[in-house]
């Protein structure tokens, strides 16, 4: 698969952070930095969103995906509120992170602390056909739970 080329614009308030970047060799997703002027403080139940300083321009036939960093969800109970956030190729506007506090404590963010993960990923667009029958599958309409778990 090849590697898509993304141009970041880093924004005035974005100056000085590290760019995003893979923490291993083999890591999926590039860590975003949290761009704040001062300590922000989220409260248990709490939605904060918290700004990057960066502009993307992700190629056509790709889209950014905001997911949350692992060790912020299960250590503190801080996870991206729409997960996973989507990025269209055409979005320009500054990469905001949408942040819920799950804990039962606050936590409070600093700034250049990695408060999120982006993937660049492939996107297939559909075409709807509308048919008057579906065709048929072992599970048919068997929804949430249908297996007994």
């Amino acid at each position: 698969m090849s590697q898509p080329l993304v141009e970041v614009m880093v924004l005035s308030h974005g100056r000085g952070l590290a760019l995003p970047a893979y923490q291993t060799a083999l890591s999926a997703g590039l860590d975003l930095p949290a761009a704040l002027d001062e300590p922000l403080t989220i409260q248990p139940g709490q939605i904060a969103i918290v700004p990057t300083g960066l502009a993307l321009a992700i190629p056509a036939g790709w889209e950014g995906q905001v997911r949350p960093r692992s060790g912020l969800a299960i250590g503190k109970g801080l996870t991206v509120v729409n997960a996973p956030g989507t990025i269209d190729a055409d979005y320009r506007g500054e990469l905001k992170v949408g942040l819920i506090n799950l804990g039962s404590a606050a936590v409070t963010i600093q700034r250049g602390e990695r408060v999120a993960q982006l993937i660049i990923a492939p996107v297939a667009r559909a075409t709807l056909r509308v048919v008057d029958d579906l065709p048929e599958t072992a599970r048919g309409a068997g929804g949430f739970g249908h297996t007994g778990a």
